[in-house]
């Protein structure tokens, strides 16, 4: 008896998914279009429905463009016929998955979206189904084998339908003109929302600001540096700009005579690492970290004036890192 090939299943089943996702590329056509269009111009949800493990993908379809600003909600098409029809309502769309087209559970939806004129988009193997038949716009997919040997377990067609799933969202999203920070809106916990959170969420304000103007004697802007607390001080001009900063090195490249010097003398002109408020958390950590030199403190710059202040740890409590 040969030994058993974990690898070389794994391998088999990855090609035979690869190249039913490359035949549902090469038959992508107007159809897509149309199906962009009308999600597009629904002033309700995107209604996804489906029954097994069509039902499972079209609960992820409905997640993922929820999550990128398409509302959208899933109705099983076995619990639609039993009081859910009435979360379907004008101005909806309905996406209907099903292989065959010839679910029975889903008879009661189409009969719903026809007598309602809700606009139908149907995910199938079969554009003759019954619901293909019934369906405003028809995503075809390709009636390529199940990766399962002699079985027809769901397993290249529930990829299929995940993956046009995703790209009929991403085709949306960039429709919509929709940005990482409209993404943060919808993602506002876990590391990917830590990531998309702005300079401005995270920064110190106005009031921890460590300013002096540039004509302060070094003996009173120690005292404004030590009380901050920030290891930096910043210097202003007479219009509120910031004209430079004073750091540590600052102080011990000019130690000798410092108490005699004036915070314009001492100050770095000109600092090249400040951020805008609108900036993402990510970028700033970012520029911290790119030498020469890596800094741990940021001034937060709008239209040259200091509005805030950004040290690493307040990334490093919001999981920015």
């Amino acid at each position: 008896m040969s030994e058993f090939d974990a690898i070389a299943v794994g391998r088999r089943v990855l090609a035979a998914e690869a190249e039913g996702l490359a035949q549902l590329g090469a038959g992508l056509d107007l159809s897509f279009t149309a199906a962009v269009d009308a999600l597009f111009a629904a002033t309700g949800r995107c209604v996804c429905t489906g029954v097994g493990k069509s039902g499972h993908v079209a609960r992820k379809i409905a997640a993922t463009l929820a999550s990128t600003g398409a509302p959208a909600i899933f109705v099983h098409g076995a619990e639609a016929a039993h009081g859910d029809l009435g979360m379907i309502g004008p101005g909806d769309v309905i996406l209907a998955l099903s292989k065959t087209g010839e679910s029975r559970e889903l008879a009661d939806v189409i009969a719903y979206a026809r007598r309602f004129a809700i606009p139908l988009i149907a995910m199938t193997t079969a554009p003759d189904s019954a619901l293909g038949a019934a369906a405003d716009v028809v995503l075809r997919l390709p009636d390529a084998p199940e990766a399962a040997d002699g079985l027809n377990a769901p397993t290249t067609s529930t990829t299929l339908q995940m993956a046009l799933g995703d790209a009929l969202a991403v085709a949306l999203l960039e429709r919509r003109g929709f940005k990482a920070a409209d993404f943060r809106v919808f993602h506002p916990g876990g590391k990917l929302g830590a990531m998309l959170r702005t300079v401005a969420d995270l920064m110190h304000g106005a009031d921890e600001l460590p300013l002096v103007a540039a004509d302060t004697p070094m003996q009173q802007a120690l005292l404004v540096m030590t009380e901050k607390r920030w290891g930096i001080l910043g210097v202003v001009d007479a219009e509120g700009r910031l004209a430079g900063v004073i750091t540590d090195g600052d102080l011990r490249r000019h130690i000798d005579g410092l108490l005699d010097r004036r915070a314009g003398d001492v100050m770095t002109p000109g600092p090249k690492k400040t951020v805008p408020p609108a900036m993402l958390a990510s970028e700033a950590l970012a520029l911290m970290s790119d030498p020469p030199p890596a800094v741990t403190v940021l001034f937060v710059v709008d239209a040259g004036r200091p509005v805030g202040i950004l040290h690493v740890h307040d990334l490093l409590r919001a999981g920015v890192m």
